[in-house]
């Protein structure tokens, strides 16, 4: 089966992240990619307002619906939840999923951070009620703590939800789990100071090892049916979250992430695009991590 790549030509046009820059290479700089059989590239449809009321309030999509900057909101949702469906359903085997508005910070009657819909727990209650799946697994590697979704996913134990961010805490059931990242974290108010220092060859490996022992023994033992990865490069070096990262770190969750989906849940694995804001890194990153969904 192939591995799905969701995009909408409205991303590098309009992306609240940057209004526009971030993904001005794109959808050029997949053609390579595209040129092998395991790839197919889909365009992000709108999401029906049906299914952002499974999850949002009425008032936040009037709120949305105002702001020009949340104009690809739709199809952002819309690409993300579809991308799931097709995964769900033996269409593709994983996907990647681009977007023009992020969805982490959105919670049911509120949004912001660059954030319109929250599409991952849209995706999920999409993927309860047509497909019959339950139990989910969400790594986010987003810079900052993912306020919007916690507060969606607080009270449902079949959703692990593990952040790395600027906090360090963990629910009493284990599935809700904050991991200080190496060398800082936004927890929603104020960059921390780094809880260690790390010097720039070791900051790649001690990220992503952090990152990947404080999820995969807890994703072992969870048994999901889905594996969601909130993949942001805002924490790359010169980013707006900078903790000093190179490609070696995106790559390696990558490939470690491909594998867990690949033994705990038939593959079932969706990256969706975070935070990020230049145009130079994600040409450089991006392409890479696709082509390891697809070996």
């Amino acid at each position: 089966m192939k591995t799905g790549i969701f995009y909408h030509p409205s991303f590098s046009r309009r992306s609240y992240l940057t209004q526009g820059s971030r993904l001005q290479d794109f959808p050029t700089a997949l053609e390579p990619l595209l040129t092998q059989p395991q790839f197919a590239l889909y365009e992000s449809p709108p999401i029906d307002d049906e299914w952002l009321l499974q999850v949002h309030t009425q008032a936040l999509l009037d709120e949305v619906a105002l702001d020009p900057l949340c104009s690809t909101a739709w199809h952002s949702a819309g690409g993300v939840v579809l991308a799931a469906e097709m995964i769900a359903t033996n269409a593709i085997r994983n996907a990647f999923a681009f977007i023009g508005a992020g969805g982490h910070h959105a919670g049911r009657d509120f949004f912001g951070g660059y954030c319109c819909f929250n599409d991952v727990v849209i995706a999920i209650a999409k993927l309860r009620q047509v497909h019959g799946i339950q139990r989910f697994a969400i790594l986010d590697t987003d810079a900052h703590h993912a306020d919007g979704t916690r507060a969606l996913v607080r009270s449902d134990p079949d959703v692990l939800h593990v952040c790395v961010c600027g906090l360090d805490q963990c629910s009493a059931d284990g599935t809700k789990v904050d991991i200080g990242a190496p060398g800082g974290g936004w927890d929603g108010s104020a960059w921390p100071r780094p809880r260690l220092p790390v010097a720039a060859a070791d900051r790649d490996q001690i990220y992503a090892e952090t990152a990947l022992n404080g999820f995969l023994p807890r994703v072992k033992s969870f048994h999901p049916r889905f594996i969601f990865w909130y993949f942001g490069f805002d924490t790359h070096r010169g980013d707006y979250g900078d903790l000093g990262l190179s490609r070696t770190a995106y790559l390696r969750l990558a490939a470690a992430l491909k594998e867990a989906a690949e033994d705990l849940c038939g593959g079932r694995l969706e990256v969706v695009l975070g935070g990020g804001s230049r145009s130079d890194i994600a040409r450089d990153l991006i392409p890479p991590v696709i082509e390891i969904l697809g070996r």
